[in-house]
């Protein structure tokens, strides 16, 4: 047997993995015992790490299906769709899965200094965040999308309870309560749309809306209606977005760095199904909708950028940049362009981790500005591990006040010069300056917008005002970022402090550098990037292949009929 025979036989069976191996990890952590952390840690890690593997390995999969793109699909159940159960890989589901894994590893690594131990059954949370989040991004159908939709928020509940507290547990009262509106509005537009086409399997959702009578037009639209806000407060639209700032804020950094992916789904499932049911394809649906996903999203945008300005705490200025996130990219989507839409792909994984290593650093930063960090309550143990336990660099604890003569100046520790630089590439990538990925990706969106083949006016050469108002919002919210991180550096960095030091261990440092990393070798990357964004955009607005591809997948032997009651085999 070749290697490609081997790899299409078997790689498609490893789609199963990033929903599997999650919940197989989480099971076996309930099976410990509540003192054995040591082991629960060691598991969370490796089987994140492991997932990381598998994830860039679907993608690279992915990647290697060839133009036009065909897609693996798997029937779980062993039926075909659209009556059994599918999961589906493109480009699109791999690159979710790659950030949703990497997100998860710093996280995790972060957790493992200090906050595993804030509360109980933290590690196999973790996982079954994981496994929701995986599980969103793979599936093909609505009802299991629903499904993981609630893995994904039960774990959650209990992940921003992680630490108790006032603050946490009204936060998360606020949370559960949104989000179950959001679950109720999920499951009636679900109805909605099933009585109308008969089916929940997305491909043949997108070939049943064709043929819906004229005279039930008007349902079906209100089903997608109903159906699209259940999606808009998962991504944090305005005015449904007054949770996310005050939840992610009070959560524990681990947790609100794994947020910063949570609202991505609901962008996700929002790019998704617009693209397929409601593309240029869908007769006189097409398109519907995309006005309201360019005001709300602009809207979204100004919201932020404007409660970044007002922003004192660093936690609140992360939760106010994710709002911005999904802003700009909500408007993209709603243009329905492909070059806007290869631009917001771009995008999006440099925005979601730099906002996830800026929840990381505002725990850095906010423990730097308290006076007694020893009193710290998740302070490593003895029995910890040593590599758990070394600080990034050893930090000098004398009165720096004593070389004041020396001629050279004062020496920058080497943990707060690390976490200075963090700061300010955050900034960068957030704000959109160049030379990094925010900056690669915003001009990628304004390329398109000016784009005479896109979205122009009636003449077609420039574009209209809703996409220079665009166009000025994404200028104006880089400008506010700008400000109100440099007012957050000024004071934090510039402004004389007698404290010491900040405390910085290789365990909490490696996930920030990482993350950051992984942002810059986006931007030097940028070309390939972009062929590749731009090759998920193509396959995106031209749904035919995950059509095809789903629907004519076959279960791996056929059911055998029924014998009649008398027949002889």
């Amino acid at each position: 047997m070749s290697d490609h025979t081997f790899l299409t036989a078997w790689m498609p069976h490893l789609m199963l993995a990033p929903i599997m191996l999650p919940l197989l990890t989480a099971a076996i952590m309930l099976l410990l015992r509540e003192d054995q952390h040591r082991a629960k840690l060691v598991l969370n890690l490796a089987s994140t790490l492991l997932g990381l593997t598998l994830a860039s390995a679907l993608l690279v999969w992915a990647q290697q299906q060839g133009e036009p793109a065909t897609m693996g699909v798997y029937l779980p159940g062993n039926w075909p769709a659209p009556f059994g159960i599918a999961l589906a890989l493109d480009r699109l589901s791999a690159l979710m899965l790659v950030l949703t894994s990497a997100v998860g590893l710093a996280a995790a690594l972060y957790g493992s200094a200090r906050w595993y131990r804030a509360g109980v059954h933290y590690h196999p949370l973790f996982q079954f965040q994981l496994m929701g989040l995986s599980g969103a991004f793979l599936t093909a159908d609505l009802f299991n999308l629903f499904v993981f939709f609630e893995i994904m928020l039960a774990a959650s509940y209990g992940l921003l309870l992680h630490g108790s507290g006032r603050a946490r547990v009204q936060a998360g009262l606020h949370f559960i309560a949104i989000n179950l509106a959001a679950s109720s509005l999920f499951l009636i537009g679900v109805s909605m749309l099933y009585g109308l086409t008969g089916t929940l399997n997305m491909a043949d959702l997108a070939r049943s809306v064709v043929h819906v009578q004229e005279a039930d037009r008007g349902l079906l639209h209100a089903a997608a209606g109903i159906l699209a806000t259940a999606f808009l407060i998962k991504a944090a639209v305005w005015p449904l977005n007054f949770w996310l700032v005050p939840a992610y804020s009070a959560a524990t950094a681990p947790v609100g760095a794994l947020f910063a992916i949570m609202t991505k789904v609901g962008i996700y499932a929002i790019l998704r199904l617009w693209t397929l049911v409601f593309g240029s394809e869908a007769g006189p649906s097409a398109l519907f909708g995309g006005l309201w996903l360019i005001g709300g999203g602009m809207v979204t945008m100004a919201f932020g950028a404007i409660g970044m300005l007002g922003s004192q705490r660093l936690g609140h200025l992360a939760g106010y940049a994710a709002i911005v996130s999904s802003g700009t990219l909500l408007a993209a989507i709603g243009f329905g362009q492909n070059g806007l839409t290869a631009g917001l792909l771009y995008y999006l994984p440099s925005s979601t981790l730099a906002v996830c290593a800026l929840f990381l650093l505002s725990d850095v930063i906010d423990r730097w500005r308290s006076s007694d960090e020893s009193a710290d309550p998740y302070e490593p143990r003895a029995d910890a591990a040593p590599f758990l336990n070394a600080e990034l660099v050893p930090t000098d604890s004398r009165n720096l006040d004593a070389d004041e003569a020396a001629p050279v100046g004062r020496a920058i520790p080497a943990a707060a010069a690390f976490v200075g630089l963090s700061f300010m590439v955050c900034t960068l990538l957030i704000a959109g300056l160049p030379p990094l990925s925010g900056f690669v990706g915003k001009v990628a969106l304004l390329t398109a917008l000016l784009n005479p083949l896109g979205l122009g006016s009636s003449a077609g050469l420039q574009p209209g005002w809703v996409g220079w108002t665009f166009m000025a919002l994404l200028i104006a919210s880089g400008l506010l970022a700008l400000i109100a991180f440099s007012r957050a550096g000024i004071r934090h960095f510039w402004a004389a402090h007698d404290r010491p030091a900040p405390q910085l261990r290789m365990i909490e440092g490696l996930p920030i550098a990482a993350l950051l990393a992984a942002c810059m070798a986006l931007t030097f990357a940028a070309a390939p990037a972009m062929r590749f964004t731009q090759a998920t955009a193509n396959a995106l607005h031209a749904p035919g292949t995950y059509v095809r591809a789903i629907l004519s997948a076959q279960p791996v032997a056929p059911i055998p009929a029924p014998s009649a009651p008398g027949d002889t085999p």
